[in-house]
C-alpha cells in the first residue's frame, strides 16, 4: 500500500442498524425521543443540583457531572445518525468519522472512572463518616474530576492519532451507526498490531482498573454496613449507594454484554445493536434513576418545579 492512499480516504459510509426502508422513520423517531429525554433529563438533574443549595455536597456535584458527560456522550453519536436517516445518507467524512471516535472514547472513559469516583465517595461516606467533609473537600472534589478528564484527552489523542496512521482500501463500510474504533480498524490496508494493542491494552487497564475500584469501595461498604447493629441504620447506609449501584450495575452489564454478544456471534451488526444499549438508553435511564430512587433529588425537582410555576404565574 503505497504511503499517499491515506489522504484518499475523504469518506466512509455507516450503515446503520437497519438497511429496511420501512424501518428508518421508525428508528428515526424512536431515537430522536430517547436523545431528548436523555438531554431534558439529565439538564433537569445539573440544574437541580446547581439552583438547590442542599445538593451542594460532594455526591451531587460528581452527579452533576456525570449528566453533563452522558449528554456528551449521546451527543457525539446520536445527532449524527438522525441526519443521515432525515437526509437519507450514510457518509460520514474521514475528519468526522476521526473527530467521533476521538470524544466518543473521551467520553466513554470519563464515564468509567467517574462511576468509579462516586463509588469512592460513597465508600468515604459511609466507612469514615465523621471525616467525610474534611476527606472530601472542594480541593479533593475538584481533582478527582479534573485528572479523568486528563487521562480521559491523553487516551483519546492516543488512539486517535495512531487511527491517522493507518490507510484504507475501497472497502469503506461501518457496519455501525457511529465511528467505532474497532470497526474502523478492521477495514485498514495498513498493520494494524499496534492499533488493536493500544485498543485492547488500554481498555482492559482503564475499564478494569475502574471496575476493581468500584468493587473495592463496595467490598469495604458492605463490610461496614454489616458492621451496623440497626437493620433501619444499615437500610439508611445503602439507601445511599442505590441509585449509584444501579447506574453502575446497568453501564458495565450493557457495554460488557456488547463485546461478549460480539465475540459469540461475530456480527457487527448484532453489536452495532447492542451498543444502542450503554451508548443511548443508560445515559437516558441516569436521571430516572437518580430521580426516582433519591428522595433529595426528588425534593429538589420539586422545589425547581414549583419555584417555576410561581414564576411563570407572576
Amino acid at each position: 500500500m503505497e504511503p499517499d492512499n491515506l489522504t484518499r480516504v475523504s469518506e466512509f459510509l455507516l450503515l446503520g442498524l437497519s438497511e429496511e426502508p420501512e424501518l428508518q422513520p421508525f428508528i428515526f423517531e424512536l431515537f430522536l425521543s430517547m436523545y431528548l429525554i436523555t438531554v431534558f433529563g439529565n439538564l433537569l438533574i445539573i440544574l437541580a443540583v446547581s439552583l438547590d443549595s442542599h445538593l451542594h455536597m460532594p455526591m451531587y456535584f460528581f452527579l452533576s457531572n456525570l449528566s453533563l458527560i452522558d449528554i456528551c456522550f449521546t451527543s457525539t453519536t446520536v445527532p449524527k445518525m438522525l441526519v443521515n436517516l432525515q437526509t437519507q445518507s450514510k457518509i460520514i467524512t474521514y475528519k468526522d468519522c476521526i473527530t467521533q471516535i476521538y470524544f466518543f472514547i473521551l467520553f466513554a472513559v470519563l464515564d468509567y472512572f467517574l462511576l468509579t469516583v462516586m463509588a469512592y465517595d460513597r465508600f468515604v461516606a459511609i466507612c469514615h463518616p465523621l471525616h467525610y467533609t474534611v476527606i472530601m473537600n472542594p480541593q479533593l472534589c475538584g481533582l478527582l474530576v479534573l485528572v479523568p478528564w486528563i487521562m480521559g484527552i491523553l487516551n483519546s489523542l492516543l488512539h486517535s492519532l495512531m487511527a491517522l496512521q493507518l490507510s484504507f482500501c475501497t472497502e469503506l463500510e461501518i457496519p455501525h451507526f457511529f465511528c467505532e474504533l474497532h470497526e474502523m480498524i478492521q477495514l485498514a490496508c495498513s498493520d494494524t498490531f499496534l492499533n488493536n494493542m493500544a485498543m485492547y491494552f488500554v481498555t482492559v487497564l482503564l475499564g478494569g482498573g475502574s471496575l476493581a475500584g468500584i468493587l473495592y469501595s463496595y467490598s469495604k461498604i458492605l463490610s461496614s454496613i454489616r458492621g451496623i447493629s440497626s437493620t433501619q441504620g444499615k437500610y439508611k447506609a445503602f439507601s445511599t449507594c442505590a441509585s449509584h449501584l444501579s447506574i453502575v450495575s446497568l453501564f458495565y452489564c450493557t457495554s460488557l454484554g456488547v463485546y461478549l454478544s460480539s465475540a459469540a456471534t461475530h456480527s457487527s451488526q448484532s453489536s452495532a445493536t447492542a451498543s444502542v444499549m450503554y451508548t443511548v438508553v443508560t445515559p437516558m435511564l441516569n436521571p430516572f434513576i437518580y430521580s426516582l430512587r433519591n428522595k433529595d433529588i426528588k425534593s429538589a425537582l420539586q422545589r425547581f418545579f414549583g419555584m417555576s410555576a410561581v414564576l411563570n404565574k407572576g
